[in-house]
This record gives structure tokens, sequence and C-alpha cells, in this order.
């Protein structure tokens, strides 16, 4: 293997170009499947609104942005069929957002998808490497985050 130019980099450089060589391929390949108009900032709110749905303000403090920039998001996504504004279960004057069925579907392929990818990974360097990878990585996130796992999850670019 050919690593020429890469030796300098450091972990976060390593981690970021890895990150974002995964994104480019989910979202270039989740457009060969009619899905071109998700962005990778989508996926972070459908994580918050799967399975049941998500009030404005939950996905605003889950994403770390403003009510307002959910709004236009969520108004992007009903547009194009992804998600719905259902009345609140408990609060009949609150909005909820749910995924619709082209919602659920993109989600689908996209862990079809992050499988396959992982899958090229583990060929590229072995089943044992990835698992420790992803065993040490899981350690340093826990260790960060004073023995939890936060389930926020923000996008980073």
């Amino acid at each position: 293997m050919n690593h020429e130019g890469f030796s300098e980099l450091d972990l976060t450089s390593l981690l970021s170009l890895s990150f974002s060589k995964l994104i480019d391929e989910l979202h270039d390949r989740l457009s060969e499947l009619g899905f071109g108009d998700i962005r990778p900032a989508h996926g972070f709110m459908f994580k918050c609104i799967t399975p049941s749905g998500a009030t404005g303000i939950e996905i605003a403090e889950y994403l770390g942005i403003t009510k307002q920039a959910v709004s236009k998001m969520v108004d992007y996504l009903e547009k194009s069929g992804y998600v719905m504004r259902q009345t609140h279960p408990t609060d009949k004057r609150g909005k909820i957002i749910v995924l619709t069925q082209r919602g659920w579907l993109v989600v689908k392929a996209k862990e079809k998808i992050l499988t396959e990818i992982e899958g090229c990974w583990i060929e590229n360097i072995g089943t044992e490497r990835m698992q420790m990878l992803k065993e040490d990585l899981t350690k340093l996130v826990y260790e960060a985050n004073e023995g939890k796992i936060s389930l926020r999850s923000r996008p980073v670019w």
C-alpha cells in the first residue's frame, strides 16, 4: 500500500478525511437510488425523529441549531416527501415531526449502504482490526463523555 503524503497527517485529519469519505460515498449511493435531495444534516435529524417522532424544540436541542433552522429543514423535507408534521399526541396545540414512508425508505437504504461500506473497510483492513478500531473509538468517546455515550449527534461540518 502506498501511503505517500498521508504519513504526516494527524489524528484529527485522518478521522475527518475518513468520515468525509464515508459520508460522500453514502450520499453518492443515496443519490443513485433517487434520494439525491438528502443532505448529511438531514441524516442527523432523522436519527432524532426515529422511531416515533420529535418536536421542533427537541430536534433543535439535539442538533444544536435554532428552532428557525429546524423549521426550514422540516419545510424542505416535507416538500420532498420525507417527513410530515402531525398533531402532538399529548399536546394538541403542538406538532411532532415524523418520517413518511419515503423517509423510512431512505433510512433503510442508508443502513444497508453503511453496512456495505463497512464491509469494504473490513476487506481492506480485516475484521479483527475493524473490531479493534470500533472498540478503541467507543472507549475514547465513552471516556470523553464521562462514562456515557452521548446520544447527541451533531454534524461536524
